[in-house]
């Protein structure tokens, strides 16, 4: 199995995304309003990202690819702007580990007996797109991942959504995203890396509220390069806000490291 690049490419590409069971489903009702400034749209967005100090949640993976179909279940802690943690285990056996921090990305899988320990630029290299702390945050929050700075997006309305887009898309990453009327969170979001052959789309489920946020409930993606196609299912049992964690991780003694080339 290819889990190494598997499950830290998934990442990169918005596998895990937090959300909670239990609080008020909220489907979109409100209509749009094409009156609306794409300034206020892009405020409003940015203040729906999530409030709390921690978080515990754990996530079930469903992975297909033209050559198999897996699941995982998958532990999520997070602390704020400060630590994200992610567990991967298998019938009660881990067998991979993740620990990120703003400045680096550990991870380590029992299978092969391989770790990486490295910064965010040399993942991004490996990945063939930019990664940090915060893009990997916001992804875990339903937020967008782009900067979606005042003058430099316009809106329309696309299904009764906002959708935003660049007023000029940078070179080789053409993208736009999706926001629901009624909470102001990412609907869908779609990426084209034309120079490589890659896109990437993502569709997020109804969102649910929890002490005064959204988190969205399942996440469908699909991602392609080349030839090669991959499709993601994420589903999301109960989390607990604001509760007592530890993230302990160590890479274990005699592992390989992991050599990063595309």
């Amino acid at each position: 199995m290819r889990i190494t690049k598997i499950f830290l490419y998934t990442l990169a590409l918005s596998l895990l995304l937090v959300s909670c069971k239990g609080g008020k489903t909220v489907i979109g009702s409100t209509t749009a309003d094409a009156s609306l400034a794409v300034a206020s749209i892009i405020k409003t967005h940015k203040a729906a990202s999530p409030n709390f100090k921690t978080l515990a949640s754990r996530v079930q993976v469903a992975y297909a690819d033209e050559k198999k179909e897996q699941s995982v279940t998958v532990s999520l802690r997070m602390e704020k702007d400060k630590v994200i943690w992610i567990k991967a285990a298998l019938l009660g056996i881990t067998i991979a580990k993740v620990k990120i921090t703003p400045e680096r990305v550990s991870y380590y899988e029992t299978i092969s007996n391989t770790y990486f320990d490295g910064d965010f630029d040399l993942l991004s290299d490996w990945l063939g797109t930019d990664l940090d702390f915060d893009k990997t945050q916001a992804i875990l929050l339903g937020q967008s991942i782009f900067s979606l700075e005042k003058g430099k997006y316009t809106s329309s309305i696309s299904s009764n959504k906002y959708e935003l887009a660049p007023k000029s898309q940078p070179n080789n990453f053409i993208h736009r995203l999706l926001l629901n009327p009624d909470n102001y969170k990412v609907n869908s979001g779609y990426l084209n890396q034309p120079n490589d052959d890659r896109e990437l789309s993502m569709r997020y489920g109804d969102y649910q509220k929890l002490n005064g946020s959204f988190y969205p409930t399942q996440v469908f993606i699909k991602s392609s390069e080349g030839d090669s196609e991959t499709n993601i299912a994420v589903k999301y049992k109960k989390i607990d806000l604001n509760v007592d964690l530890s993230f302990p991780f160590n890479i274990p003694s005699g592992y390989e490291e992991i050599e990063l080339s595309k």
